[in-house]
């Protein structure tokens, strides 16, 4: 059956082509298996939410007619402005508006939130875009640019919203700077999701090539109700394809943990078991209320662009296993930096089990991607990263941190990271274990070896528990801490880019921080005391593991291994490495640039490996595969394909094969380095 819907349709539609319904929640109300809801171009201010679910091979599919000319949003426009004094102008609105959720009296908040700025859900946009949330009306009217913000001159269009509680309403102040409001598209967001069913269990939906805006969604860390402006609210089978993501206070989308009373920002309501206690709790609860391959995750996202939302272009907490993410563009995530805590990035991911990120390209985001805890069976290939860093100019604040393109936290693995490209100064983050980096091209540096893991108690041992599971499954196999190493490095090219001042005063200054050293060196120099695997291996020869004597064995550095790797520009090879490649004679250029609407890269290393500057010998490597690969320790899990099969990295950056003896880094030969990436 196929339902039509027409936003500027006559009310009393039956769904036909011909008399259309003018709401989408129409269509949503009856949907069924195998239907389709065809959307014509318009703006549909609504909040979505599909009634039934789709079956495997039936999916119910929400269609745009043109490629994101349906237009879902969260936003309402408002008019009737007037004018307090000089660019400052007010309006107000009923409460009863917003029905039970008001975004101007809910506070963002929740586990690992860090409230530095006092910040509601809800948003002033000024023709799409959001302006800044100050506490005052005088904070409006001095209109000062905002130092942490990416876009400081638009940082200083301000607004303040408070409650008139004898009329019900909620009086808005902006600055617009000279603009007349009642002559451009102010628009203030209404509801707090636009594509999301309320129920659980409403799965096999498929939402195509919508654009989807403004919602004013609460922060989500994976120890609450995680909410997005799109998401399947903990169901299976979701695709989302072809659609434009933008302008969610929080998550633009939510492929997240359901809600569990009993444990939703328990830390934060309680104080009594920290985060990582609670997180623990929540995973094992989940694993006996229905948290498993048959019932949760094997989403899609495919071909989005996912941009300028608060906290994540997509966030997910054990719903999100099983899924692809592949062929988007997600860039210019937290840009205002008026939210901060533990949560952010262009994808923040927990329990990525069996996930793959495949194709993507991120940039201009505080971080690229998260991977934080149970990254085990995931996949991170052919992705181009940059700029994934805050701006460094003078007087500019980082209020989230300084971060990176990968960040892979306390997770036992196997985690593949293959060809790929990180352009950004510090290319991964690496407090985790269980790690291959096979082929990728790497101008930045590994930050946070052998740190990070601890709770950061003052006085007390504070190691961070974290699980493992059955391979291929979401059952629980053990916890334990993370030991670090048991990282492995093959065939990679690591090229030094200039460290910015303020950056290498940061090495220096944390130097001995536990969390985070702040390396900005390229390369695996951060691996050099780690032992081999032969190293590692003595400690147990002629010990056989039993009576009571005591030993360090079992919680001592796991070996890394490193094969076939080209060092450039300064960068350092780990000192146990015995092949490794080392130029120090010739310079080597790395960067992007854009011609004619696509990405190339800008290098001229490739140049030097054509005129034979490069010696051949050291260029020439294995042709690896997924037994050439040692397993991650503590799961004893291949670095394999999600369905157990062996992994061929016979397929380069950008999708071509590789002979049977191929070249160093993500691409098959030096001639490929000039074509477009994106």
């Amino acid at each position: 059956m196929k339902y039509y819907v027409d936003a500027a349709a006559k009310a009393g539609g039956d769904g036909s082509e011909k008399k259309p319904f003018n709401t989408i929640q129409m269509a949503a109300d009856i949907a069924v298996a195998g239907d389709e809801v065809i959307v014509k171009p318009g703006i549909y201010r609504e909040n979505v939410n599909p009634k039934h679910a789709g079956k495997e091979g039936a999916p119910i599919v929400y269609r745009s007619a043109k490629l994101r000319g349906a237009h879902i949003t969260g936003a309402e426009v408002l008019t009737g402005w007037k004018k307090v004094e000089g660019t400052v102008y007010t309006a107000r609105v009923p409460n009863s508006i917003f029905g039970k959720y008001n975004p101007y009296k809910t506070l963002v908040s929740g586990d690992w939130f860090i409230a530095y700025f006092i910040a509601h859900t809800g948003d002033v946009y000024l023709n799409g875009k959001s302006m800044y949330e100050v506490q005052s009306l005088e904070e409006v009217k001095k209109a000062e640019a905002s130092n942490a913000a990416w876009d400081t001159d638009f940082s200083r269009f301000k607004w303040y919203a408070e409650q008139d509680k004898n009329k019900d309403e909620t009086v808005f102040y902006v600055n617009f700077l000279g603009r007349d409001p009642n002559k451009e598209n102010v628009e203030i967001s209404v509801r707090r999701n636009c594509f999301y069913p309320q129920k659980e269990g409403i799965g096999y939906i498929t939402l195509s090539g919508f654009t989807v805006s403004q919602a004013a969604t609460q922060w989500a860390p994976p120890t609450a109700y995680q909410e997005g402006m799109i998401g399947p609210h903990w169901s299976k089978g979701w695709i989302i394809e072809d659609c434009e993501v933008y302008e969610s206070k929080c998550s633009g989308i939510s492929l997240g943990k359901y809600k569990q009373p009993n444990n939703d920002n328990k830390w934060l309501k309680t104080k009594y078991k920290d985060g990582t206690q609670t997180e623990r709790d929540c995973i094992c609860q989940a694993q006996v209320e229905g948290w498993n391959k048959e019932n949760i995750g094997s989403h899609t996202v495919r071909r989005c662009d996912i941009h300028d939302c608060g906290q994540t272009g997509i966030v997910g907490h054990l719903g999100g296993v099983f899924s692809l993410i592949e062929d988007n563009h997600i860039h210019h995530i937290n840009n205002k930096q008026n939210l901060a805590g533990a949560e952010i990035g262009g994808i923040k991911m927990h329990a990525a089990i069996d996930c793959i990120y495949r194709r993507n390209h991120i940039h201009h985001c505080t971080r690229g991607i998260w991977l934080d805890w149970q990254a085990q069976g995931t996949r991170v290939t052919q992705n181009f990263f940059h700029d994934n860093i805050p701006p460094r100019s003078p007087g500019k604040d980082i209020i989230a941190e300084v971060a990176e393109d990968l960040f892979i936290e306390v997770s036992h693995g196997p985690t593949l990271v293959d060809n790929n490209i990180f352009l950004s100064p510090r290319a991964l983050k690496l407090a985790t274990q269980g790690v291959a980096l096979v082929h990728n091209l790497i101008a930045g540096s590994f930050t946070a070896v052998g740190r990070g893991c601890n709770n950061g108690a003052p006085n007390r041992p504070s190691p961070r528990y974290t699980p493992y599971h059955m391979k291929h499954r979401t059952e629980i196999a053990g916890f334990m801490t993370i030991l670090h190493g048991d990282c492995k490095f093959y065939n990679n090219i690591f090229i030094q880019q200039p460290i910015h001042p303020e950056f290498a005063a940061r090495m220096l200054d944390n130097a001995n921080n536990d969390w985070d050293d702040s390396n900005f060196v390229a390369g695996t120099r951060p691996y050099n005391n780690y032992p081999t695997f032969e190293e590692w291996d003595a400690q147990f020869k002629g010990y056989c593991g039993m009576g009571s004597q005591t030993t360090d064995r079992y919680y001592s550095e796991l070996p890394v291994w490193a094969d076939g790797n080209l060092y450039f520009n300064g960068a350092k090879a780990m000192n146990k490495e015995k092949d490794a490649y080392v130029d120090t004679r010739t310079e080597v250029t790395i960067g992007y640039t854009q011609k004619a609407g696509k990405i190339h890269l800008k290098t001229n290393l490739y140049d030097l490996i054509k005129a034979g500057k490069i010696p051949a010998n050291a260029l020439k490597c294995k042709l690896m595969k997924t037994e050439d690969i040692p397993p991650a320790f503590e799961p004893e899990q291949n670095y394999e394909n999600p369905d157990g099969s062996s992994i061929i990295f016979d397929t380069d950056f950008l999708g071509k094969k590789r002979g049977k003896s191929p070249i160093a880094g993500p691409f098959a030969d030096a001639t490929e380095a000039g074509e477009a990436l994106f």
